[in-house]
């Protein structure tokens, strides 16, 4: 696990989360951590390496 800061695309602070590096495809929902609304998570790990970090809104 490595810590990987984002920005919210609700409330716009910068907010950390831990990212498993042996999933090589992740897509899942959480919380933002300071406004809790939830945010579409999608991470890409290549060789033990992130290739790819996206974060959505989802719209309530």
């Amino acid at each position: 696990m490595e810590e990987h800061f984002y920005q919210c695309p609700h409330c716009w602070e910068d907010v950390s989360i831990l990212v498993d590096f042996s999933e090589p495809v992740q897509n899942y929902i959480e919380d933002c951590e300071v406004c809790c609304n939830p945010i579409e998570f999608t991470i890409n790990i290549l060789d033990r390496t992130l290739t790819s970090f996206e974060v959505r809104s989802i719209e309530q």
